[in-house]
């Protein structure tokens, strides 16, 4: 029996005690930095000691406005005093809002609001499904969705059906056969290299509702495909009569220099996007499935919703972090200062002995790949740490690789900083 009257709150006073409270009381599903975040502004963060650091993570791509950006949190407190949900069962006007906006903003006619980012890759899945079935003539329950080798796109049973992770499916099977990466029985799609996509679908194409891509890979270590990759995939698309959709959760709002990534790549446009993370500003959960009406329409009352999708407070929020990316030019800061940080590491990479073998990357998204052989056996994790030492944080993706991605507020001193303090990490592990 729960005995809620005897729970009592304890107040945090040291980040060694905020450890061990989180080691003791909660789930082990993540291995995080040994930092305790107790406030930000911008690119600045301070712990509990007030310690200060520069975040070169951006909560995985989540405040690319920069920490308690003071738009998007007024935004929220304007809100907080008139309505915050809804539900749909009701319509709300900062819904109505946002709606249009945002269709407007990114150019498609349609957007389902979801909350996070794993609940817009599953709306994207079903949508895939549904239209194949609805529009394409795909038998039912035949429909395949096909995903890349090493993508990421979540932690939801559809995810990690497409998943080759074995840290993301293991223990956790029966999957979905018909969402997959697999080539054939034993190998995967690879990314980056067409010919594997055109032989799947030369083999079983008619069943083939959709295809779900990274623009860049970033769980996998900020992959950047060959230049041509993305109009390739979608002329094969075309040809077989399938659904594109982009999972911009991580790439998109500015992250990589332009407002989604895809433009990158001249005359492509994807049938359904994904996005999620920094559509909120890292305020609140916020994400969204645009897509055209006639691949939306499939979507009919009772077949998809959410109670909280399209909430009035996430709306408000959403406006104001996407018009904060507008006005305050940062997509164009993105792609400056993107440029400048990868020429100060690839500065850092030609002084470090090997240690550093590629740096790599598109706007604010960028990776330090480390030889681990060059180290003495210390890995990408243990640079982390020492670049925590030295007031910058940062997390490993893989054992080897380190994804630098600052928000997009950040300033070229601010970079100057953070390499001085990659440099002088560097030198630690000769």
């Amino acid at each position: 029996m729960s005995t809620p009257q005897n729970a009592t709150v304890s107040k945090i006073t040291t980040s060694k005690q905020a450890i061990e409270y989180e080691h003791e009381y909660a789930a082990h599903n993540y291995h995080p930095i040994p930092v305790v975040f107790k406030k930000a502004s911008g690119v600045d963060v301070w712990d509990i000691e007030n310690k200060h650091y520069l975040d070169f993570l951006s909560c995985y791509s989540a405040v690319n406005q920069g920490h308690c950006h003071p738009k998007i949190v007024q935004a929220a407190k304007d809100q907080l005093d008139l309505l915050t949900l809804s539900s749909r069962a009701f319509h709300n006007d900062k819904f109505a809002e946002f709606a249009k906006f945002a269709t407007e903003y990114f150019n498609y006619e349609s957007i389902l609001p979801m909350n996070t980012g794993a609940e817009a890759v599953e709306t994207g899945l079903k949508l895939a499904r549904r239209w194949g079935y609805l529009k394409k003539g795909i038998p039912e329950n035949q429909a395949v969705v096909l995903a890349l080798e090493n993508n990421f796109h979540g932690r939801t049973f559809g995810a990690i059906s497409l998943s080759v992770d074995p840290e993301s499916r293991d223990h956790f099977g029966p999957f979905l056969d018909t969402l997959t990466a697999k080539k054939n029985g034993t190998d995967y799609i690879r990314y980056g290299i067409i010919e594997d996509l055109e032989n799947v679908l030369k083999a079983k194409g008619d069943k083939v509702a959709a295809i779900i891509l990274e623009p860049i890979q970033g769980e996998a270590g900020i992959v950047v495909p060959p230049k041509d990759y993305l109009s390739s995939v979608q002329k094969l698309c075309k040809e077989y009569n399938c659904l594109l959709i982009c999972d911009e959760i991580q790439t998109g709002i500015g992250r990589t220099g332009k407002m989604l990534c895809y433009e990158h790549t001249e005359g492509c446009k994807p049938d359904v996007v994904l996005l999620g993370k920094a559509i909120s500003g890292g305020v609140l959960p916020v994400s969204a499935v645009l897509a055209n009406k006639d691949v939306m329409s499939v979507f009919t009352p009772g077949s998809h919703g959410s109670t909280f999708g399209g909430n009035p407070l996430a709306s408000a929020v959403a406006i104001a972090a996407l018009e904060v990316i507008r006005d305050e030019k940062l997509t164009e800061n993105a792609k400056e200062m993107g440029d400048y940080l990868k020429q100060q590491l690839s500065q850092i990479a030609e002084k470090s002995n090997g240690i550093i073998s590629e740096v790599r990357g598109v706007g604010l998204l960028t990776a330090i790949v480390i030889d681990s052989q060059k180290t003495k056996g210390k890995s990408a994790w243990d640079l982390c740490l020492a670049m925590k030492e030295k007031g910058v944080l940062a997390k490993p993706t893989h054992e080897h690789i380190i994804r630098l991605s600052p928000p997009l507020v950040i300033t070229k001193d601010q970079i100057d900083t953070a390499v001085k303090a990659i440099a002088e990490s560097i030198e630690e592990l000769k």
